[in-house]
């Protein structure tokens, strides 16, 4: 399967007027963003790490000394952003009071601070390095926060995204049970449309808080959305 992590990626290149309309408006609007402007001038790889901001300020998310999971890390945006909450004085570089690891089927550039895992955390290989990344004097340290930006490749065709973009949230609910701490919370990305509903109803049945954002840097002709679920359900009450 594969997995397209980058959350503002431009249109792809249509060779009809129609097309070149579409990327040339595009191309403006990304260019006028306000919120890229300020992620080239803050230093993030783009301008999702806006969208992470305010779902943390709203909730208080992420605190100093966090083990925090990043799963479609690439291009880097969430990690930079998750890297300056952990550091005593913000910055990007330096001391790190936590511990952050990224994985994505793509490549990264490197972050200081970030343990990055390239390969499909379903196989056994790549979950052996995450043990590894895990791992501590006191044995495997629980996650703290998930945070998933994945999202498909999307065919347009609404049944068949619905399945893939369904498939990518139950994995990182599924991930999310068997890694992160009881208190833990996990963060996805997912759109509105066929299957939303569902999605909801999974978070509901797997934690027992549960949030829907939209912020303000998720464009506002689209459909993506953000559910946060805090504190794991146990199995039992999840069965019930």
């Amino acid at each position: 399967m594969k997995v397209n992590a980058k959350t503002d990626t431009k249109p792809s290149t249509k060779t009809s007027a129609k097309g070149k309309k579409v990327n040339k408006a595009w191309l403006h609007d990304h260019i006028n963003d306000p919120y890229v402007k300020l992620a080239q001038k803050e230093g993030f790889r783009a301008r999702a790490a806006y969208k992470l901001k305010e779902i943390d300020e709203t909730l208080g998310l992420i605190k100093p000394g966090q083990c925090v999971v990043d799963l479609g890390s690439t291009p880097g945006a969430w990690s930079q952003y998750v890297r300056r909450k952990l550091s005593p004085t913000g910055a990007a570089v330096g001391a790190l009071n936590g511990r952050i690891i990224g994985l994505d089927m793509l490549p990264m550039e490197p972050i200081e601070g970030v343990t990055f895992i390239q390969g499909d955390f379903r196989e056994l290989d790549v979950l052996q390095k995450l043990e590894q990344a895990l791992a501590s004097e006191n044995g495997p340290v629980k996650v703290d926060l998930v945070i998933s930006d994945m999202a498909p490749n999307l065919s347009g065709i609404e049944s068949a995204d619905a399945a893939r973009i369904a498939h990518l949230v139950e994995l990182a609910v599924e991930f999310a049970q068997n890694r992160m701490k009881p208190e833990g919370t996990l963060v996805v990305k997912l759109f509105h449309g066929s299957g939303y509903d569902d999605l909801v109803k999974l978070f509901q049945a797997s934690f027992k808080v549960v949030k829907r954002m939209k912020p303000k840097a998720s464009r506002p002709n689209s459909s993506e959305t953000f559910l946060v679920g805090m504190g794991l359900k146990r199995r039992a009450e999840v069965a019930e």
